[in-house]
């Protein structure tokens, strides 16, 4: 017994030693956990003046000590948003690099922004200015279904019930996430129907082709569209519809009892914009909102998408129901990144 309580012991020993790292620990050391904290090198930013479709703005700063940091950017004219954390002794391009995105929108217009450095534990903060000559691209291979900036194409079609408060217009104001037009649709329903309104956006108003300039994986494709919420109770019934009807014989027509429609409904429960993003391989198609199967080759064909069409749905019973829509587009191998 004695001697199978040494080997063990042994073993142990032998474990633990193998396990410790020689002359070295992890994480900060006692002296800098109780040292003062201090700035080494103030909070800066690499170039006074960003153009965005080129490069990014990267942000520096040392401290003598790990710490959680924040760094809050703010449009003057746009009032958007970018906030970028982290926790480091160093800001630098691996941590600290911005390339004209949000964190909350609207986007950001060709404007002064200023910079805001907050450690809060330290209740110490320090701000920059940068000034964007050019804002962000969209990425490179996307293609733009509508941002509305040109107002209705002749060739979209759009639809819109008469009854109470019904808004099917284009508007220019403060709410623009993007540009400065956006779609804005909504009303009340008071018989029994959901629809609202609808507007379709023909291939045909691009190019002369008779379908959409996609590829035909639809794995690589993504649909991206910016939608507003409101969730005031009386407004919060708003369902967005998307349907994609594919052209599968390139007659020009879209024959619904013989070619495939994939279908994307959103309910739109939350406040203010939101960019939603799907695959176009992860679509279904819906009757009466449960999913069934297409009347065409039950392949899903982006290259053969021949029109797209927006409806604005709400149900009879809960009145009045509005939305906003803008930037609609297609990405590939990646959803859009704002």
């Amino acid at each position: 017994m004695k001697k199978t309580l040494l080997i063990f012991v042994g073993l142990v020993s032998i474990g633990l030693s193998a396990c410790r790292k020689e002359n070295t620990f992890d994480g900060p050391s006692i002296n800098e956990i109780n040292s003062k904290f201090a700035i080494l090198e103030s909070f800066k930013v690499n170039k006074a003046t960003a153009d965005f479709e080129t490069g990014n703005a990267i942000f520096t700063a040392r401290f003598n000590k790990i710490v959680s940091w924040k760094i809050t950017i703010k449009g003057s004219i746009s009032k958007a948003t970018k906030i970028i954390s982290g926790e480091s002794k160093v800001l630098d391009a691996s941590n600290a690099s911005w390339n004209g995105s949000i964190t909350l929108f609207p986007l950001f217009k060709p404007e002064n922004c200023t910079a805001t450095l907050l450690i809060a534990s330290e209740n110490d903060s320090a701000s920059t200015t940068i000034s964007i000559s050019k804002t962000k691209l969209l990425p490179s291979g996307a293609r733009m279904i509508a941002n509305f900036e040109n107002g209705f194409d002749p060739n979209w079609t759009k639809f819109f019930q008469s009854g109470a408060s019904m808004e099917c217009e284009i508007r220019t104001d403060s709410f623009a996430p993007e540009g400065t037009k956006y779609l804005n649709m909504g009303g009340t329903i008071g018989w029994n129907d959901w629809l609202v309104g609808f507007v379709d956006f023909n291939a045909k108003a691009y190019q002369s082709n008779v379908t959409f300039p996609l590829s035909n994986n639809p794995e690589n494709e993504y649909f991206n569209v910016l939608i507003y919420g409101d969730q005031d109770p009386k407004l919060n019934m708003t369902k967005a519809l998307f349907q994609f009807k594919e052209d599968e014989n390139s007659d020009g027509v879209f024959n619904v009892n013989k070619e495939d429609q994939y279908d994307y409904i959103i309910d739109v429960t939350w406040s203010g914009w939101r960019l939603v993003s799907v695959k176009y391989a992860d679509l279904a198609t819906l009757v009466n909102g449960t999913p069934a199967i297409p009347n065409g080759n039950k392949s899903h064909n982006p290259d053969k998408i021949s029109m797209i069409s927006f409806l604005q749905l709400a149900k009879p019973q809960s009145g009045p129901s509005r939305c906003k829509i803008d930037l609609i587009s297609f990405t590939q191998n990646k959803a859009l990144d704002l």
